[in-house]
C-alpha cells in the first residue's frame, strides 16, 4: 500500500515520524510534499527512503491513502486540486479538527475519514482520533485502526464531540506543559531551589505519574487519595486550588476553544457551502 503525505508542518512531520519509527510504513512505501519543498527535503535527508513530490496532485497520483496535514483553510483547495487524481478505490483522511468526513465526502468520490494525531503519537504513545464517512468501506476502517493502534490507542468518536476530544488529546499536552512550567516557576520564586533541579524534578514526577496511570496501579481520583493525607501538606496544597477555582480555569479554557472551533467551522463552511 502507497501512502501520501500532503503537508509537513508540526503535525504532519510528526505523524510521518510516527508512521516510520513504528514500522506501520516503510520509507519506501511513502511520499510527501509541502508548499515549501524545502521542509519535505529536510524530512528526506532524515528518511531517505521516502519520495517527495513536487505537487499534492503528484502525491495524490501516487498513494492509495492519502493524509492531507495542511490548516483548515487550505483543506478545501487542495481537495479540489487532487479531486482528478482520486478514484473510488483510495482513502483521503484529514487530520484536522474543523473537516468534517461529510464535508470531504461531499468533495471526494471515495472512501474518507478524519484522523486526528497527538504530539505523544511521536513516541507511539496516547490517542488517536478516528472518525470515519458513511461511504468509507469496511476495508479502509480495518486499514486506518491498524496503523492508528501502531503508533497510539485508536478512539472513534463522534462529529459532536470532535473538538472537545481533541482539545483532551492533542491540544491537552501544550496545556498541561503551561501548568508545568508554571508549576516549576512558582516553586523557584517561594523557594530556594533553582530552576533546572524543579525541572528535573516535575518532569520526572510527571512520568512516574504517567507510568502509575499506564499501568493501572492507580486512577486519577485514587492516586490523589493516597497522597493526601488528612490534615498534610498535600491537603494544603488541595485546599488552595481548590480556594483557586482550579475548575473554572479549565472552563473558560474549553469555552475558548469551542468559540475558536465554531470560527473556523463557519470559515470552511463557506469553502463547502460553494459547492452546493
Amino acid at each position: 500500500m502507497k501512502i501520501g503525505v500532503i503537508g509537513t508542518g508540526n503535525m504532519g512531520t510528526i505523524l510521518i515520524e510516527a508512521l516510520l519509527s513504528s514500522e506501520a510504513v516503510s520509507p519506501d512505501c511513502l511520499t510527501v510534499t509541502n508548499r515549501t519543498l524545502s521542509k519535505a527535503n529536510r524530512l528526506q535527508e532524515i528518511y531517505p527512503g521516502i519520495t517527495v513530490a513536487d505537487t499534492a496532485a503528484e502525491t495524490a497520483k501516487q498513494s492509495d491513502l492519502l493524509f492531507i496535514c495542511v490548516k483548515p483553510g487550505d483543506i478545501f483547495n487542495v481537495l479540489i486540486d487532487i479531486k482528478p487524481f482520486v478514484n473510488t478505490s483510495k482513502c483521503i483522511v484529514s487530520i484536522t479538527s474543523p473537516i468534517s468526513v461529510e464535508q470531504l465526502e461531499s468533495v471526494m468520490p471515495c472512501s474518507c475519514a478524519r484522523f486526528i494525531p497527538s504530539i505523544t503519537n511521536r513516541v507511539l504513545s496516547g490517542v488517536t482520533l478516528l472518525t470515519f464517512g458513511n461511504n468509507c468501506v469496511q476495508g479502509w476502517h480495518e486499514e486506518l485502526q491498524k496503523i492508528a493502534a501502531k503508533i497510539s490507542t485508536p478512539v472513534s468518536i463522534e462529529n459532536n464531540i470532535t473538538r472537545v476530544a481533541s482539545d483532551i488529546v492533542s491540544c491537552g499536552p501544550a496545556f498541561f506543559s503551561f501548568l508545568a512550567q508554571s508549576f516549576i516557576s512558582a516553586a523557584c520564586k517561594v523557594t530556594p531551589i533553582d530552576k533546572k533541579t524543579a525541572t528535573l524534578l516535575t518532569e520526572s514526577m510527571l512520568i512516574g505519574l504517567g507510568d502509575l496511570l499506564k499501568k493501572g496501579v492507580y486512577t486519577l481520583p485514587t492516586l490523589q487519595e493516597k497522597v493526601c493525607v488528612k490534615g498534610g501538606i498535600t491537603g494544603e496544597g488541595i485546599n488552595v486550588m481548590e480556594s483557586a477555582e482550579t475548575e473554572a480555569i479549565f472552563e473558560m479554557l474549553f469555552q475558548a476553544t469551542q468559540k475558536k472551533f465554531a470560527e473556523e467551522i463557519e470559515k470552511v463552511e463557506k469553502q463547502f457551502g460553494a459547492l452546493k
